[in-house]
């Protein structure tokens, strides 16, 4: 004889004093749970990926200053450019690179900033490429 034979074959308790409990509630009780309220942001946070920062040489420094000093004086051939720049990240060592293909509509100096026709504004310091069809044609 096993250990539960004697209740095995007993019907289902049904209590006297309590209704039974709606299914939508019953499926709440197996719901996830975050016990610590932001964990899920710090690991993701932390597992986000950066790239570093490239620093060019002094040669490839010369040929990106030639190339947006060229842009800049035919600014109003309007022709499409297409840069590569750095964003910083807000939270953490590092950022992005992200490349933008535009028309340059205007040079701030004084803050080193190109702002382009679609809007994007870029600063200076952050280009790291610039590329065209008018450097293609010298």
């Amino acid at each position: 004889m096993s250990r539960y034979e004697d209740i095995i074959n007993l019907p289902h308790h049904v209590s006297k004093n309590r209704r039974p409990m709606p299914m939508e509630n019953r499926a709440a009780q197996f719901a996830p749970f975050a016990a610590l309220v932001g964990y899920d942001d710090a690991i993701s946070e932390a597992t986000r990926l950066t790239d570093a920062r490239t620093m060019l040489s002094s040669d490839e420094m010369e040929e990106l200053s030639q190339c947006l000093n060229q842009a800049l004086e035919n600014i109003t051939e309007r022709d499409s450019y297409t840069f590569i720049y750095f964003i910083p990240d807000n939270k953490k060592s590092g950022g992005k690179y992200e490349t933008v293909t535009g028309i340059i509509k205007s040079f701030n100096e004084y803050e080193r900033t190109i702002k382009l026709e679609n809007g994007d504004i870029l600063r200076i310091d952050d280009i790291v490429s610039i590329s065209g069809e008018v450097f293609d044609k010298d």
